[in-house]
């Protein structure tokens, strides 16, 4: 033994801290209980009401509005990316005519809901038909199809915007200086210096806006567009089963979770060099 070990003896360690039973961690853990019963009940109730017939019927009905979800939300990302650049640009820029028109456009497909938006489009511009037809979009206009597309995009530009914005302005004002003192002109550096940091920072709202635009896109079953949502309620008019909604909430999940997972995988492969 050390002197120091004799002079100083070893405290006896600290009684342990009771565990109290608060409101708060007692409605925790009912309401745990909850789900996990309502949980297991919609499982039993699935495997009980499980109909072969039904789903060798209609199985294939609903992947073709899979399909489709998948195509339309798909498309609408990238043209509404492609249409956020210059909309980022006007809500940047110091030409205050661009700045306002920029932020009107934002101000209003992010302010007003998706399914307002899109009765607009599909109903609204419906009634102009005769001048439609005169300029040769009414074959757009008529498909509902098209119709969601030209929504999503609109209102997922906005959005686009608004993040692409947030993560440029995010970058630091040093990074501007540094380019500038190394002589770069100012297309290169916001390409090369700029743009790629702000990427980063983006990635995980944009992830966001992908999966706020999936669970979006249901409402257009309402106007006869046979996506997953529009297969799911056809069949269930006709066999009246509350499992189809299931069926399709479990397929919504799914899509959910596998894009999470890619994203979360897409942006640690990004941002490995980040990490130590």
């Amino acid at each position: 033994m050390s002197h120091a070990q004799a002079m100083l003896p070893a405290l006896p360690p600290p009684p342990e801290a009771l565990k109290r039973y608060t409101f708060s961690r007692l409605l925790g853990r009912a309401l745990l209980g909850v789900w996990l019963a309502a949980s297991v009940g919609i499982f039993l109730f699935i495997v009980d009401s499980w109909s072969v017939e039904k789903f060798a019927k209609y199985g294939p009905s609903f992947l073709s509005g899979l399909r489709v979800t998948v195509t339309l939300v798909a498309i609408s990302i990238v043209l509404g990316g492609i249409l956020s650049l210059p909309i980022a640009y006007g809500r940047m820029t110091k030409n205050k005519v661009l700045s306002w028109i920029a932020y009107v456009y934002v101000y209003f497909f992010r302010g007003t809901p998706l399914i307002t938006q899109l009765f607009l489009v599909y109903y609204g511009l419906g009634s102009f038909r005769p001048y439609l037809e005169a300029v040769g979009l009414w074959s757009f206009f008529k498909d509902a199809w098209f119709c969601a597309l030209l929504t999503f995009t609109l209102n997922t530009a906005a959005y686009q915007a608004e993040i692409l914005r947030g993560a440029i302005e995010s970058v630091p004002r040093g990074q501007h200086e540094g380019a500038a003192a190394l002589g770069l002109p100012k297309r290169i550096a916001f390409f090369k210096i700029i743009l790629p940091q702000a990427m980063i920072v983006a990635l995980r709202p944009y992830g966001n806006e992908i999966i706020l635009m999936i669970k979006g896109s249901a409402i257009v079953a309402i106007v006869t567009v046979f996506d997953l949502m529009g297969e799911t309620r056809r069949a269930f008019s006709r066999t009246y089963d509350f499992q189809m909604y299931l069926w399709a909430a479990v397929l919504y999940l799914i899509m959910v979770e596998l894009l999470r997972n890619l994203w979360a995988w897409f942006e640690t492969r990004l941002t490995r060099h980040l990490k130590r």
